[in-house]
């Protein structure tokens, strides 16, 4: 059912919110040892809270949305509850605050019921970066569901959660939203607040809705949507009536189709699917209009590049000093002792040259403290993780700056120029959501570069700080579904869910 449907028959009685908690738990135990969706789940806490909320019911006064039980992807803030990021390095530590969307969606009467699985620290397509282990696709568990919010994908697809919440870098809603055939939207940047978002890469994270409707992505959006003070990138600018634009959808509108959205390493079928909705909204009253994106070709390359510089200075402050998984020290001493005693009785012996290369050796041996440091992020940070450190620490180094860095962030300005100039013409901007349907777990784990480029479509929203919004479009001959994206200008999501209302009414 959807947020509507289900609520009315909660005001009305004919449904009681322990009752529905009861139902989500029953399909959280038997399918989630399958699907891997929830890493931490609190069923007496949502039976508690149901309890709670039930009253609101009864009295007249309950929320926008009482009777919606959601899950809660694993790197946003629940106060009192596990905020590991599906890392070893943040195993043990529990949030001791809410994020804003946590605070302004139970103030609406949203039920929480568990953490969701997700890439380490939001970075992968695949969801097979945790360190609670893959996530598997509900439609076909042989396949990945995509990343980084694959198990908030995953939740809503395969029925054991209503609606749910993930963040979104570089498409990490979108695309995992399309491989599991359901509706995920990524906000324009600084629509929803980041307070309480454990950061990946600050200047593009995003936090948005996946759902099973248009309609329910806009219903959270609603309440999730406003300006934080306490966060010092969230617009100040008024929200617009989402709802409405969904249940009033404009069928005259102008959809702009970017040829470099549909050349090479698109899948024949999906294009062809693609095309086939494109036409069908022609026919409603739609004006497709070809447009020219020349520098999204330099969207993969820019992106990596800011985003893992970044990550890189973010994730600095785990440094198993302050907070997160911290290194043994008497063992990390005992090695540190090993090590200089060889060093040592090696340089006695030596001779000649040797014995430079020894006393250089003992002379840059570690200081414990850096040795501690070392050995805890190493125990700590999984294998994409430390691979994006160390692009990111290379990318900011003294002698690379300029050359990568400094010329990434003007070709993010061009393409940002470019959707500005398109805007100019169209309402929004139609692409596929992914090149292909989701491919089978464990394939590209040895091929990050073809991790990376699944991201190809869906990338330069975020780099230009845009909105965009995956809705099914068909299935695959291979049984599996995919799905259709539209972007639109900075605070325009009105016009992403009327357009994917569109497409959502031709099935």
């Amino acid at each position: 059912m959807t947020i509507t449907e289900t609520r009315e028959k909660v005001l009305s009685g004919e449904l009681k919110l322990r009752e529905l908690v009861e139902q989500y738990r029953k399909e959280i135990e038997a399918r989630n040892s399958e699907i891997n969706a929830y890493v931490a789940t609190d069923f007496e806490g949502a039976l508690a809270r149901a309890d709670e909320v039930q009253k609101k019911v009864d009295n007249g006064t309950a929320g926008k949305l009482a009777g919606v039980v959601m899950g809660i992807k694993d790197v946003i803030s629940e106060r009192g509850k596990k905020l590991t990021c599906a890392s070893k390095i943040l195993e043990n530590f529990e949030s001791v605050y809410d994020a804003t969307v946590i605070e302004r969606l139970r103030e609406e009467d949203a039920i929480f019921i568990g953490r969701l699985n997700m890439d380490e620290f939001a970075m992968g397509s695949t969801n097979e970066y945790s360190n609670f282990g893959p996530v598997k696709n509900p439609q076909n568990t042989d396949k990945v569901p995509g990343g980084s919010s694959g198990g908030s994908a995953a939740a809503v697809a395969s029925g054991m959660a209503m609606t749910t919440l993930g963040s979104d870098t570089g498409g990490s809603i979108r695309q995992p939203a399309s491989y599991c055939g359901v509706v995920g939207l990524k906000p324009t940047y600084g629509r929803v607040s980041r307070y309480g978002l454990v950061a990946f890469a600050s200047s593009f994270d995003c936090i948005g809705p996946l759902a099973n409707s248009v309609e329910d992505t806009a219903r959270i959006l609603d309440v999730i949507a406003g300006f934080d003070e306490r966060d010092n990138t969230s617009s100040h600018r008024e929200k617009d009536d989402y709802v409405g634009a969904v249940q009033n959808p404009n069928k005259k509108i102008k959809i702009g189709v970017p040829e470099e959205f549909f050349g090479e390493g698109l899948d024949a079928e999906i294009k062809k699917g693609i095309e086939e909705v494109l036409d069908k909204l022609e026919a409603d009253g739609a004006d497709l209009v070809p447009i020219h994106l020349p520098h999204t070709k330099y969207g993969i390359a820019t992106y990596y590049i800011l985003a893992t510089a970044e990550a890189s200075s973010n994730l600095a402050r785990y440094d198993g000093i302050r907070y997160g998984h911290r290194a043994d020290k008497d063992e990390m001493r005992d090695e540190l002792k090993k090590e200089e005693k060889a060093l040592k009785e090696a340089f006695e012996q030596a001779k000649g040259e040797e014995k430079i290369e020894l006393q250089e050796k003992l002379s840059k041996l570690d200081s414990p403290l850096i040795r501690l440091y070392k050995k805890s992020r190493t125990e700590g940070f999984g294998t994409e993780v430390k691979r994006r450190i160390m692009l990111g620490t290379y990318v900011l180094s003294a002698g690379y700056y300029d050359a990568y860095y400094g010329k990434a962030q003007k070709v993010r300005r061009l393409i940002q120029n470019d959707y500005k100039e398109a805007f100019k013409k169209v309402d929004v901007i139609v692409s596929p959501t992914a090149p292909t349907t989701a491919f089978d777990l464990g394939s590209k784990m040895d091929d990050p570069v073809q991790m990376y480029l699944n991201d190809v479509y869906t990338i330069t929203a975020n780099l230009a700080g845009i909105c965009g919004i995956s809705v099914p479009a068909g299935t695959h001959s291979n049984g599996l579904p995919y799905g259709i994206q539209f972007m639109g200008d900075s605070f325009q999501e009105t016009k992403v869910l009327n357009a994917a209302r569109l497409v959502e009414l031709q099935s």
